[in-house]
């Protein structure tokens, strides 16, 4: 694979500069954003979920709505509550006469039948309910009573969730939360990025989408990261990376040991490999390199690790652990096997 032709500078180019269309419709429509919207649409290029936390009012839904407009792709957004069944979601079988006034079993597809679905508030609904999109997530497919149905290509969940202290609020299941790509943290904005919503934002509406992306472009991004190519020294970072996360392993650091009870599964892997070719694709390289692999780090393991009570009580989190992490294998310098300079 070390020969493989690599993207030619021109067609990289023009596709990126479709990605930066998108982008910059994102940063003008949604103010204060920069950042999270480069991270969700590296989470759109690799095809992955998404998981938004974040109080109540930060704008989780309408960054959804508006991408799903840019994208010109079918949308549906399921507000799930304590009462949120399955079937809601998914849809069911009922009983209707046909032309021929013979009662029979008809399948009426739920909201999940789309390509963008926003879970709004996905943990105030049971685990049970929450469970219901696992499949959807992973196999983009739908079993019911014995029949598989294939959701619509692209299809992808874009889910909001508060803050687990909040009131009425469930924890999501670990399997579940392993099947998105990202988890992001939505924050406040600042002084002055919430004075121009003030002064040019009437009632808080947000602007309509002036570009929109075709299906075609659309294809031609996906197929443009799928060409980004990953150098076996930089697949055998990602390796070590998320290797470090278990505790006892060759390179865990003292506070993964520490604080940790399970590290990231195997998942998480491929999640930083895709999320990563995004970020080279939009940084106009041909190649990922290790920066690529750091930027993704974060957002790809902060859901996927699970933290002891020791952590708890310490006020240890995640992202902090990670970051540590990271500057750790940095400061190693070599790569235990390949021989490579992390830095170079």
């Amino acid at each position: 694979m070390e020969d493989r032709q690599l993207l030619q500078p021109e067609k990289l180019e023009a596709v990126v500069v479709i990605a930066e269309k998108v982008l910059a419709e994102l940063d003008r429509i949604l103010l204060g954003r920069h950042q999270l919207h480069r991270q969700v649409m590296a989470a759109i290029l690799a095809r992955g979920h998404v998981l938004l936390e974040g109080l109540p009012g930060l704008g989780k839904t309408a960054l959804v709505k508006v991408l799903g407009g840019i994208l010109s792709l079918d949308f549906s957004r399921v507000q799930f509550t304590p009462d949120l069944m399955p079937s809601d979601i998914v849809g069911a079988h009922i009983l209707q006469d046909n032309e021929a006034g013979v009662r029979e079993m008809v399948f009426r597809p739920g909201p999940v039948f789309t390509n963008i679905l926003l879970a709004d508030e996905i943990n105030r609904a049971s685990p049970k309910t929450q469970s219901a999109l696992l499949e959807a997530m992973q196999e983009h497919a739908v079993t019911l009573l014995g029949t598989t149905r294939a959701l619509p290509q692209p299809f992808f969940v874009l889910a909001s969730q508060n803050p687990i202290d909040l009131e009425g609020t469930y924890p999501l299941p670990e399997a579940q939360l392993d099947r998105f790509l990202f988890k992001l943290h939505v924050g406040g904005l600042d002084v002055d990025v919430v004075s121009e919503i003030i002064a040019t934002r009437h009632r808080g509406e947000t602007p309509q989408p002036k570009f929109h992306l075709s299906a075609e472009d659309l294809h031609r991004l996906f197929d443009t990261v799928d060409r980004i190519f990953i150098p076996k020294p930089v697949g055998r970072y990602i390796a070590r990376l998320v290797a470090a996360t278990h505790p006892g392993g060759v390179e865990t650091p003292e506070e993964m040991n520490r604080y940790v009870s399970f590290g990231a599964s195997p998942r998480a892997a491929i999640a930083i490999a895709e999320a990563a070719r995004a970020t080279a694709l939009l940084r106009r390289s041909p190649t990922v390199g290790f920066e690529d692999v750091a930027a993704m780090a974060v957002p790809a393991l902060n859901h996927r690790i699970l933290l002891n009570y020791q952590a708890r009580l310490d006020g240890r989190d995640t992202t902090s652990l990670v970051e540590e992490l990271l500057h750790k294998l940095d400061e190693s310098g070599i790569s235990l096997t390949d021989g490579v300079k992390l830095g170079s």
